[in-house]
């Protein structure tokens, strides 16, 4: 490219991102609050191990309109883990947000959309994962419940004898273990008790061994088992088969089936390479090419207020004046004083009433208040759960 045609594709380019509005809307505004759950569903999309995240909070959010109608939409959102796994079918909105006594996992993403022509599409993002540890169980005797890393042993046995329950109450059907979700354990009447939740899937077993059926149509279901290895109980509740494409009559190709969402299938003893007690959000997706996001972590600073400090009218007054020998502080004239009319006035309301100086503070302060009026921010927006 000659260097005068280079020169007119950097102008036009300058030109194009010179004509950017910055817009800072209400995050609880209807357009805001759309992108925000576009965001949600997108991210649970990716996310392929797991429970799916509801949203809870959005925390900031940028729109940058250009000339072109390109609306690029650059987000600050809280999620919370909650009870649905990924591969169960049951909208977000249907999900039980998991509580933080039962150790909370929260997400905070920063997510980029684009809206060109009223269409919402994820184009970047990153999120960081973490266990909300408020509120957690602080019982000293030792019999709170607690999370397990994936790869707990004993957890893992307790896993497979309740699978092998189940599969022995199970008719013409054997089931294996598609993924772990979560373990707990608790000390109750001197035994360490298991709470787990697993993904079964539809087997094909030789002996000891089983093997995952390699069809979509194949029956898979979420588990949870409680008790110890000897005893326990189980319980399974079976995905709804994936619902087929309908066909269109005057089409020659052939629809291909709906494929539940992949997720890694554990087998022999189930143990992960990490010791993680949650599966995460998956991180990141193209921050870097959309400009918008960075390479740091995802948390924002937060600027506490400064509150007014409240004076006692005990207190002696800070400042020049000020002393630690009552007498001196009721001396009506100190020599170091250059105005004698202020210290005569001082004198006769001291006389009178001793909160005068109380009294003036109160009638600025209130002052104040009443001229200046507190507008509501317009982000953070609303918490749906908890904070």
């Amino acid at each position: 490219m000659n260097p005068l045609g280079f020169a007119v594709v950097v102008g036009l380019l300058v030109g194009t991102w010179a004509q950017v509005d910055v817009l800072r809307p209400l995050c609880d505004s209807p357009d805001v609050e759309e992108a925000a759950m576009a965001a949600q569903d997108y991210l649970n999309g990716q996310h392929v191990h797991g429970y799916k995240y509801a949203l809870n909070r959005i925390e900031d959010i940028k729109i940058l309109h250009r000339a072109n109608g390109v609306d690029t939409y650059v987000l600050e959102i809280d999620l919370l883990e909650t009870n649905c796994h990924v591969m169960d079918p049951t909208p977000v909105a249907n999900c039980t947000v998991r509580p933080k006594i039962s150790t909370a996992v929260e997400g905070d993403c920063d997510v980029v959309l684009e809206k060109i022509a009223g269409v919402l599409n994820v184009t970047a993002f990153k999120c960081k994962t973490d266990e909300s540890r408020e509120d957690e169980c602080e019982d000293q005797r030792g019999d709170c419940s607690n999370l397990l890393p994936l790869n707990h042993t004993l957890a893992l046995d307790f896993v497979q004898a309740s699978l092998a329950t189940f599969n022995n109450n199970t008719v013409n059907k054997t089931y294996t273990i598609l993924e772990v979700g979560r373990m707990s354990s608790q000390v109750l009447l001197s035994s360490i008790q298991y709470s787990v939740e697993y993904v079964v899937v539809e087997a094909n077993c030789t002996g000891n061994a089983c093997i995952p059926l390699n069809d979509p149509m194949a029956e898979r279901g979420f588990c949870t088992a409680t008790g110890v290895k000897a005893a326990h109980s189980v319980d399974c509740r079976m995905f709804p088969a994936p619902m087929m494409p309908v066909v269109d009559a005057n089409s020659t190709v052939a629809a291909a089936p709906a494929v539940p969402p992949m997720v890694h299938v554990h087998t022999g003893s189930l143990s992960h390479k990490h010791g993680l007690r949650h599966h995460k959000l998956t991180s990141l997706h193209d921050p870097h090419l959309s400009g918008l996001l960075s390479s740091e972590s995802g948390e924002s600073a937060e600027v506490v207020p400064v509150v007014p400090a409240v004076v006692d009218a005990a207190a002696p007054v800070a400042g020049p004046a000020a002393t630690a020998d009552p007498a001196a502080a009721a001396d009506p004239a100190p020599a170091a004083d250059p105005t004698p009319a202020a210290d005569s006035l001082s004198t006769s309301e001291s006389s009178n009433s001793k909160e005068v100086p109380l009294h003036i503070f109160k009638r600025d302060v209130v002052a104040v208040d009443a001229l200046v009026p507190v507008a509501p921010p317009a982000c953070p927006g609303r918490v749906r759960f908890f904070s």
